[in-house]
């Protein structure tokens, strides 16, 4: 049996140069997400957004990106993804070059705009994922090389554009990718391989599934609503002003190396195992950053805190797939992450004070025991015996 038809992809496999195509519109839907600290950043620098706009915007550009990635997986058909593409970063193009011309209010606007075609290209790659045979591996690619992207994309700016032309040229320079990406778009497939439907007929996920989708929310709003707090925890620890870049800095090379590590394990290793080791290490680790270690302590918690969030992140995929085997849910979890990343902080705000922020340890411990209580009891009553219904 050939490659194009074997049985564990749902349709035929896509090619090498499909694959690049696919990863790189997914790429470019996401890039946003790692520059919002500098272009936003750079923006409420110059006076055109307030503290309070500035976070605003941020929620409101990955709430639209998370909601428009799941309401695609349950209302659009993995058809004419050419077309698809190629109008999302054109929309986006055009989004991204309007919001230099924006102030305030109308930055939170469009900004918010900007997350629809971003959650469609998004969709795109999750969408090829969820079809895979070892889908853990390739949300592993997929995470590792969207970071690797960010970072290299970030350093260009802050090298070149952002200092000559300010946040302004940030966003043109989008611009400018999501057009030079236009040409990756006529490697897509032409569609992908319709999944299969709940006994109902229905599009949507069963019961399951969304325990499922759950616990991704759960771990994503966990992670970012700690992690945003890592420089108010530096600074209660008495570390100089340096650490907490410096912690950041680290913790995506870390990340970077979790994401390989992932790719390079998935099927090789049971998803439970390194889930449940993973949420053990990451309790370890909220108990060493509540105790304000010293900068080289914190500096290596915080190290291995990125690595666990990318190693971690990609074993969600077979657990989702598990749940609910006709892979609905697995197409819905990318929007449902960026949908918990959105909230992730505002849940944790609620925890912490100006004076402690180990609220936010807190938040996080206790969303992580839920989300792997899930996890546990969604495993021990899966349906015994139950075949995948897909197109063979």
């Amino acid at each position: 049996m050939s490659d194009e038809t074997r049985p564990d992809w749902i349709g035929p496999r896509p090619n090498a140069a499909q694959i690049f195509a696919i990863m790189f519109v997914g790429v470019t839907g996401i890039m946003i997400a790692g520059l919002q600290p500098l272009l936003l950043g750079g923006l409420a620098q110059e006076g055109r957004l307030t503290a309070a706009e500035l976070g605003q915007t941020a929620t409101a550009e990955l709430l639209t990106m998370g909601l428009t990635a799941a309401l695609a997986g349950v209302l659009l058909r993995p058809a004419r993804l050419k077309i698809i593409a190629i109008a999302a970063l054109i929309a986006l193009a055009v989004i991204d070059t309007l919001t230099p011309l924006a102030r305030g209010e109308m930055v939170t606007l469009a900004r918010a705009a900007a997350g629809v075609p971003s959650g469609v290209l998004i969709w795109v790659t999750i969408s090829m994922i969820a079809r895979s045979p070892t889908p853990e591996r390739w949300s592993g690619a997929y995470l590792t090389v969207q970071t690797l992207a960010q970072f290299l994309l970030a350093t260009f700016l802050t090298a070149f554009i952002v200092p000559r032309y300010g946040a302004d040229g940030g966003f043109i320079a989008l611009a400018l990718f999501c057009l030079v990406n236009v040409a990756a778009t006529l490697l897509l497939p032409a569609e992908f391989a319709p999944l299969a439907r709940q006994e109902s007929g229905g599009r949507l996920p069963n019961a399951r599934g969304w325990a499922a989708l759950a616990v991704s929310f759960l771990y994503i709003a966990f992670t970012i609503g700690v992690w945003v707090y890592a420089e108010p925890l530096s600074r209660q620890a008495g570390h100089g002003s340096a650490i907490a870049g410096q912690a950041v800095s680290l913790s995506l090379a870390c990340q970077v190396v979790g994401g390989f590590a992932a790719t390079a394990l998935a099927g090789r290793i049971n998803w439970l195992a390194a889930l449940l080791v993973c949420a053990l290490v990451n309790l370890a680790l909220f108990a060493g950053f509540a105790a304000l270690p010293g900068p080289a302590v914190f500096l290596a918690l915080a190290g291995a805190f990125g690595f666990v969030w990318l190693f971690a992140s990609p074993f969600l995929v077979p657990m989702t797939i598990e749940a609910d085997p006709t892979r609905r849910a697995a197409v819905l979890m990318g929007g449902v992450q960026l949908v918990g990343g959105s909230f992730g902080p505002l849940f944790a705000s609620f925890f912490v004070t100006d004076a402690d922020a180990r609220g936010a340890l807190a938040f996080g411990a206790a969303s992580l025991v839920l989300a792997m209580g899930i996890v546990l009891a969604l495993h021990q009553t899966r349906a015994r015996g139950a075949a995948v219904e897909a197109a063979s």
